[in-house]
């Protein structure tokens, strides 16, 4: 591994210190880039977690990059050995009524849309008992009471989303988290997955009429990509530039990933 690649998972914690030294003894010298596969991190975050207590992984990158799958397959990869749970920061959006109200419901996802207050209160309470997570859904797109449930201090809680990296008020609330993840993709296919994530929902709500999508089931289909692809550059590209990558300076890992989704340790 090279003294780039250490630089770069870099940490603060004990556990975080001992992740490289994990990566040092298991991943080859490949220059800048380290081939890795989400089971390899699954097995490293697992060597880190101490038995007792609850080991926190925030994991942050641009909308549409695979967070909640990237953190499936790890927790698919886990829950034979420990005990897991996932956290999305969806659930500490404010409301849409609440965005509306703010003037806040075109800049949804970026920092001033959640409750940051929220979010830091549980990240500080998940290692000490029982703890509510709130719900959304995706398919009517805001809160979703009906789908909180409470967590009891896991193993291992793998909290995704955005609004986890330093906020430009300065607050991180990655500092509450034993890691931090940044995935990490081109512009151009981050568009690409955004644009084809947006195309499914769309195509799906032509049976679903109480689905958010449903709205824009009077566009034809070049009409629907086409406005994805407005929403990509007016919205989620410049909170991506803004906002997101912020996450990225203080990853302990970056991770990579290529059009055709492999994945990859890369030094910063």
């Amino acid at each position: 591994m090279t003294m780039e690649l250490r630089h770069a998972l870099r940490s603060t914690s004990t556990q975080g210190r001992e992740l490289i030294r994990s990566l040092a003894r298991t991943l080859d010298d490949r220059g800048n880039e380290s081939a890795v596969s989400t089971n390899g991190i699954a097995e490293l975050i697992a060597e880190c977690a101490v038995p007792g207590e609850t080991f926190i992984v925030g994991v942050t990158g641009s909308v549409a990059v695979g967070k909640t799958t990237f953190c499936n397959a790890i927790a698919g990869h886990l829950r034979s050995t420990q005990q897991i749970e996932i956290v999305s920061t969806d659930g500490f959006l404010l409301s849409n009524d609440a965005l509306n109200a703010r003037g806040l419901s075109m800049r949804k996802g970026y920092p001033e849309s959640y409750d940051r207050g929220l979010m830091s209160g549980v990240l500080q309470r998940l290692r000490w008992g029982p703890v509510r997570i709130p719900g959304y859904s995706h398919r009517t797109y805001d809160l979703a009471p009906e789908l909180d449930r409470t967590i009891s201090r896991p193993d291992i809680v793998l909290v995704e989303g955005l609004g986890i990296g330093p906020g430009i008020d300065g607050r991180d609330l990655s500092s509450h988290m034993d890691m931090l993840v940044y995935l990490h993709a081109s512009e151009q296919d981050l568009e690409t997955w955004f644009v084809e994530r947006f195309l499914a929902l769309w195509k799906a709500a032509e049976s679903d009429p109480r689905s958010f999508y449903a709205r824009f089931r009077s566009l034809s289909e070049d009409e629907a990509d086409a406005f994805a692809r407005s929403v990509w550059t007016q919205i989620n590209l410049p909170n991506l530039r803004d906002s997101i990558t912020r996450g990225r300076d203080a990853a302990d890992l970056v991770v990579q990933k290529a059009a055709d989704h492999r994945l990859s340790l890369v030094s910063t």
